[in-house]
């Protein structure tokens, strides 16, 4: 089992509390996609085509994707006439083997956060309502906030109805300030306030709020344009970041609002929230696999520590934590 002494090997070069995250936040997608796994391979006495059928079923109903699910069980018929595979045990290791390879690509380390060495970063988050952008953004906030970093919030959605104090109560809990407008304002006038409120206190990082645009609406889109327009006029080269904050628990319609935002804008980096509530945790390969946007931070929980860094060890271990445990090394 050397892949799996591999991943177990990387996971203890973080801290257990993280290990844990990841492990009680998958359990839903563990239950569900392990379970059906293992009642998989307790069936089959050898590897053959109805394996492999069934094999691509229980994925794609994980949401791993149906591009990904096709390319990933080719990958394993070869794999498995290559090392002579005949025992459905040993498939478990090599499914791991090429989730790992299927996120990562040909990169060995994750992508982090842009954040700038000198001067002011500036991140913009992007989402439809209801997904968590506001949560979000606070809890990101006392991340950074956590890492020695200043940080200052732009309560820029000003069209839904209690956005700026929802973002209010969250600067008051984290301890940052919020530069916030009337309801109703320009969204660009209050991004150009907060650029200017964080150059003059020298602060380290801007978390900017956007309304929650419905993906199809122009309109909305060409507005998201000018609020990025006025803060590369005041800072040039940001926003350093464009977040897409998207909700595990709506599957392949987060997958759908990840490509047509990526259509619509420069999104850097996926956020995808209450990956604890769903049994369908595989939307995370698919994301990256078939639009090649990396998820940065996953939410794992409702506290305020529960965003977490995303990691594919950490997450391919929340999937088959009981297989990994169990494995011989």
């Amino acid at each position: 089992m050397t892949f799996f002494k591999k991943i177990k090997d990387k996971l203890t070069q973080q801290t257990d509390s993280v290990t844990e995250k990841f492990k009680e936040g998958l359990t839903k997608t563990r239950d569900n996609f392990s379970g059906k796994m293992n009642e998989l391979v307790a069936r089959y006495r050898k590897v053959d085509e109805e394996f492999f059928e069934e094999l691509e079923e229980i994925l794609i109903q994980a949401d791993v994707g149906f591009e990904t699910v096709m390319e990933l069980v080719e990958q394993l018929r070869e794999e498995v006439k290559l090392r002579n595979i005949q025992d459905p045990k040993e498939v478990q290791e090599v499914i791991v083997e090429k989730l790992v390879a299927i996120y990562h690509g040909e990169e060995e380390e994750l992508p982090e956060l842009n954040i700038q060495s000198e001067g002011l970063t500036v991140i913009l988050f992007v989402g439809v309502n209801g997904v968590g952008k506001t949560t979000t953004i606070g809890k990101l906030a006392h991340h950074l906030k956590a890492q020695g970093k200043s940080v200052l919030l732009a309560a820029g959605d000003t069209f839904r109805a209690g956005a700026i104090d929802q973002l209010d109560v969250w600067g008051e809990r984290v301890g940052v300030d919020v530069i916030k407008q009337a309801e109703g304002s320009d969204p660009a006038a209050v991004m150009f306030d907060a650029v200017q409120a964080a150059k003059a206190r020298n602060v380290d990082i801007l978390l900017c709020d956007t309304a929650g645009r419905l993906q199809n609406k122009v309109n909305l889109m060409n507005e998201l344009e000018k609020v990025k327009r006025v803060i590369t006029r005041e800072v040039p080269n940001a926003p350093h970041e464009v977040l897409l904050v998207l909700d595990a628990t709506t599957g392949q319609n987060a997958f759908v609002q990840a490509k047509q935002f990526k259509e619509a804008t420069d999104v850097s980096g996926i956020v995808l929230t209450k990956l604890d509530g769903t049994a369908k945790g595989g939307i995370v390969i698919a994301i990256r696999n078939e639009l090649h946007i990396p998820v940065k931070f996953v939410g794992l929980g409702e506290k305020m520590d529960d965003l977490q860094a995303f990691d594919a060890n950490e997450y391919v271990y929340g999937l088959f934590a009981d297989v990994i445990d169990g494995a011989k090394e």
